[in-house]
């Protein structure tokens, strides 16, 4: 197993209806700081995104956030990182994120959050990086998406050795040591028929 240097970890701008969803980010930025591992995310202080920057920096740990400067405002860049970069757009922001970070980790929200991880799945699936993805499952949250990787195999859309990039775990040691783990070499995601 290798060390992981470094994650980059989507959540929600808002905090969400569970205080379970906003322990779980101080408890993800707590946790990689303590364990010397840079902590890559969308820069904003709001919601769980300022929840898990905010626990990183008050446990000593290196932050590194990007955002658009279209978001600046809304999810009001967070002014005590690491490092700070300001981009033009989502893309730019995306690709800055998927550079530095070794691995990506999500936690509960909406549709940005579940965009960004599946993006970085896919990447791995096509083999554009070589980076593992995970589900932070915070109280079965991410269950839904869990049964529909599992319709995809089962349907025949999705290879079960591709469903296996993508780890979903209620606990954070086990997700963090998932993707610690180097990949297994790839194989061509399409069904050629003549």
């Amino acid at each position: 197993m290798s060390t992981l240097s470094s994650v980059a970890v989507f959540c929600g701008s808002r905090f969400g209806a569970d205080p379970a969803y906003e322990a779980a980010a101080v408890e993800v930025g707590r946790t990689l700081a303590e364990r010397g591992i840079t902590l890559v995310y969308g820069g904003g202080r709001v919601g769980l995104m300022g929840a898990v920057a905010d626990a990183a920096v008050a446990a000593g740990g290196e932050v590194v956030g990007v955002i658009p400067r279209s978001l600046d405002e809304r999810e009001v860049a967070h002014a005590g990182l690491s490092e700070l970069h300001v981009v033009e757009t989502m893309h730019e922001r995306k690709a800055i994120m998927a550079e530095r970070a070794q691995a990506f980790l999500a936690l509960p929200g909406g549709m940005g959050t579940l965009e960004e991880i599946t993006e970085q799945w896919t990447w791995t699936q096509l083999g554009i990086h070589a980076k593992r993805s995970a589900f932070y499952d915070v109280g079965g949250f991410w269950q839904p998406l869990s049964a529909l990787v599992y319709s995809m195999v089962r349907t025949g859309f999705l290879t079960a050795e591709h469903s296996g990039l993508v780890s979903f775990d209620q606990d954070l040691d086990a997700l963090l040591g998932r993707l610690a783990e180097p990949l297994p070499a790839q194989t061509k995601d399409y069904d050629a028929r003549p």
